[in-house]
């Protein structure tokens, strides 16, 4: 016997689950560790070489700056302390020293196992998320800035540059602007489609702040609105942490400068990792 047709009307298609946004809080766990580690044995094999390249252009802009031009400058008056050249030298480029070594680490190392090597998709075949891929290898860039300036802080103490026991603190500090420095980069390597899209980053970013953030010479010489321009940017408030260490002084407003570093960390690492989950539809 036929049944009567139903009067409920019919249920609407079920709407497939929207895709979770680029943009939604980092997924951390402990599984960044095997990938830090399989950097760190890779690495081993061309240690000796690395540290080399990475040390060997410093300590000839400190050589060539602070000997020769120091001879010239002499002294230089920084927070009313007469301090020589050599001094207020080595105190912003071990500074620049970290931001280059971090940000070469995570810009063409990354970028070779990211789109070159295809390492990331292998990594990927195991239990191990992109976010956490992203986490170690901005804490290997970081890594390597710390290596880089702990050898550099070797040669300065041999050439009697500075003693101040302060420096203990000033190796911690480089390690968070090793960290900021590869968070940024990390932005343009998930941007870039080849090797030649990081001189923007060199030419446009890193250079200009290397002249306008108080390396080679005291900011006050600037004009005042480029000046307060340079008050903000992230290696400024890095050599304002660190060159009053190396004069055995303390900061005059670390939280402020603290702040920049840690606030720039933050937002720079989610926007890289987000356009890095965007690039891999993740």
């Amino acid at each position: 016997m036929p049944t009567a047709p139903s009067s409920q009307p019919p249920q609407a298609l079920t709407a497939a689950p929207s895709p979770p946004s680029v943009w939604r809080p980092p997924h951390l766990s402990a599984r960044w560790w095997p990938v830090f580690l399989r950097n760190l044995l890779v690495w081993r094999k061309l240690a000796i070489p690395s540290l080399v390249g990475n040390i060997a252009e410093p300590l000839m802009w400190l050589v060539a700056f602070g000997y020769g031009m120091g001879a010239l400058v002499g002294s230089l008056e920084v927070s009313g302390q007469k301090v020589p050249y050599i001094l207020f030298l080595a105190s912003g480029s071990i500074c620049m020293s970290a931001m280059n070594a971090a940000s070469f680490e995570a810009l063409y190392s990354a970028f070779s196992r990211m789109h070159v090597q295809k390492t990331w998709d292998g990594i990927m075949n195991a239990p191990v998320s992109l976010d956490d891929v992203v986490l170690a290898e901005m804490l290997w860039a970081a890594f390597k800035a710390l290596f880089t300036v702990t050898a550099i802080l070797g040669v300065m103490l041999a050439l009697s540059i500075s003693h101040s026991p302060k420096l203990l603190v000033a190796w911690p500090v480089l390690l968070c602007v090793g960290v900021m420095f590869s968070s940024i980069a990390l932005i343009f390597n998930a941007l870039a489609k080849g090797y030649d899209f990081f001189t923007y980053y060199f030419t446009l970013v890193l250079t200009p702040m290397m002249f306008l953030s108080g390396v080679f010479f005291p900011r006050e010489q600037l004009p005042p609105i480029v000046r307060a321009i340079s008050d903000w940017l992230p290696l400024t408030n890095a050599v304002e942490l660190v060159r009053p260490l190396f004069m055995d002084q303390w900061p005059t407003q670390p939280w402020r400068h603290g702040l920049v570093l840690v606030v720039t960390t933050v937002v720079a690492f989610w926007v890289a990792l987000a356009l890095t989950r965007k690039r891999f539809k993740a």
